[in-house]
């Protein structure tokens, strides 16, 4: 083994080359308008299931993400390369009538047009639904914007952290005494970039038979507000509001981190059969069969001084001790890992779950897309894309574009 010092965590990382990737969204063409995270993560993910995303970005600028730093890798925002891998990028200044002439015959050879245009902005830009659906009714217009295309907030911005504090997640998030607190990831822009990605497919099939395109409207805040459906129905069928908890409440009895002789451990006892195993795991099954703790809502009753009495137990052996001892009762449990932990996850490395990438500036880390097709994982075909790499090969390829026509663009600025 190598004795050179690591400079940076990617490097312990497999090199992956480009392949075909997967191909269950093959043909399929999809131009990416959308900036930030949100849009671009929904795209990724089609773009990760083999459709051909062109991300279009304003001339010189490019998307807002590829200036969000430091840190920065190789010139560019890690934030922008987590989101845009297996894309191409052009840029196109759809403001400009040449620009907007463009665009429109890129939308003839389209599938799918994705905006993070609230509707007013759309309106001005002439990239609303009805205007779009009469001259390309096979297209399926997808937005993603903050709270929808309509309502008293439609015009409203919004960012990750404004729908986490709309939707309620914040208030329960973090310790008793503490502000509340944003989750510790993007978690609206990535799950309401879930919901475009689940969105537009159930449109690709339904023009499958219908021959019709869609308008697909996806909004954060209602995205993330359904996040906490669980939570929002315990209080409308019960009137009792929960508080921050350092997430001790769950509706399990059991749920929750313990201190050990070293490290912390999550631990659920999510079912009786669960209790019972803990319990003889632990040395102690005359407490798994103990009748004032039967059911959950026994349970939940006795919380308190349950929970006091696994923690002195727990406190008496190592995290990784107790983990190997309840994994054999199958208990589930596991640690709380910190990143530096999570990227050398021995699984995720060996399913190639983190991998590093050769781009023209060096290599690159990416996260996978963690879902198996046909007994295999392997997505990467492309490096996320310098700013406008392909936008000759687009304008020649997707529209026939010959050598003047492009260089009359370069000239006027519209590209």
């Amino acid at each position: 083994m190598s004795s050179k010092p690591i400079t940076h965590p990617y490097e312990i990382l497999p090199r992956v080359k480009a392949s075909t990737g997967l191909e269950l969204l093959a043909g399929i063409r999809v131009v990416d308008l959308s900036t930030s995270v949100a849009g671009p993560y929904g795209s990724q993910l089609l773009a990760d299931l083999g459709a051909n995303v062109l991300k279009v970005e304003k001339p010189r600028q490019g998307d807002d993400a590829r200036h969000w730093g430091p840190p920065f890798l190789h010139g560019e925002s890690p934030w922008f390369l987590s989101v845009n891998r297996n894309k191409h990028s052009m840029t196109l200044d759809i403001n400009h009538p040449q620009g907007y002439a463009v665009l429109e015959r890129l939308l003839e050879e389209a599938d799918v047009l994705i905006l993070n245009l609230v509707n007013r902005s759309q309106l001005k830009l002439k990239l609303d639904y009805p205007r779009l659906h009469e001259r390309y009714p096979r297209l399926i217009h997808a937005s993603l914007t903050g709270f929808g295309l309509k309502g008293e907030r439609a015009d409203l911005p919004c960012y990750d952290l404004i729908a986490e504090g709309y939707s309620g997640v914040m208030d329960l998030t973090g310790e008793r005494e503490s502000p509340p607190q944003k989750v510790g990831t993007p978690a609206a822009d990535l799950l309401a970039g879930q919901d475009l990605a689940m969105a537009i497919l159930a449109a690709l099939v339904s023009r499958s038979h219908t021959g019709q395109g869609r308008q697909i409207d996806v909004s954060m805040h209602a995205t993330m507000t359904r996040f906490m459906a669980p939570r929002l129905l315990s209080y409308l069928s019960s009137n009792e509001l929960p508080t921050r908890s350092g997430g001790t409440d769950s509706v399990i009895a059991i749920y929750q981190v313990f201190d050990t002789a070293d490290e912390k451990l999550a631990l659920g006892l999510g079912n009786d059969a669960i209790w019972k195993r803990f319990w003889n795991a632990v040395g102690a099954p005359e407490y798994g069969v103990n009748p004032a703790y039967a059911s959950n809502a026994d349970r939940r009753e006795h919380r308190a001084e349950i929970v006091d009495r696994i923690a002195s137990i727990l406190r008496h052996k190592n995290r990784d001790e107790w983990i190997a001892l309840l994994a054999e009762a199958r208990v589930p449990c596991g640690p709380v890992n910190r990143l530096d932990q999570v990227a050398t996850d021995p699984d995720l490395l060996e399913k190639r779950f983190f991998y590093t990438v050769q781009t023209a500036k060096g290599p690159v880390p990416q996260v996978g897309l963690g879902i198996g097709f046909d007994d295999g994982q392997s997505v990467f075909r492309k490096p996320p894309p310098s700013l406008g790499e392909d936008t000759r090969t687009v304008l020649e390829d997707w529209l026939g574009m010959q050598g003047d026509e492009i260089e009359r663009l370069e000239k006027d600025g519209v590209i």
